[in-house]
């Protein structure tokens, strides 16, 4: 079955960066898009960014320029490089898959189907 592992989480002050990484087993990696989604506390989860299997990428707003997504097909890995890290970034980052080859919106969370267990991420002030 597929399985998504997250890690690299931790806490950092703000100004630091992180590299979170997602480790992908039980698919074709290389055949499907990855994206990363976030959770804060009391808040809904919601898009961070993406990466298309023809490697164009997908970007909140709220991190554009600051983070970047990225994969390593031949480890089966994807990572969230996220720098200038800020408090409000804080949250629980969860890396998914989608079940089909082709995504209509990159952005939207029912697109995907295959979700990682999360990482904590802590910014302080």
């Amino acid at each position: 079955q597929v399985q998504l592992v997250e890690s690299g989480g931790g806490l950092v002050q703000a100004g630091g960066s992180l590299t979170l990484s997602c480790a992908a087993s039980g698919l074709t990696f290389s055949d499907y898009a990855m994206g990363w989604f976030r959770q804060a506390p009391g808040k809904e989860r919601e898009f961070v960014a993406a990466l298309s299997r023809g490697r164009s990428t997908y970007y909140a707003d709220s991190v554009k320029g600051r983070f970047t997504i990225s994969r390593d097909n031949a480890k089966n890995t994807a990572y969230l490089q996220s720098n200038s890290l800020k408090p409000e970034d804080t949250a629980v980052y969860y890396c998914a898959a989608p079940r089909s080859y082709y995504l209509n919106n990159y952005y939207q969370m029912n697109e995907y189907h295959y979700w990682g267990q999360g990482t904590q991420v802590t910014v302080s002030s």
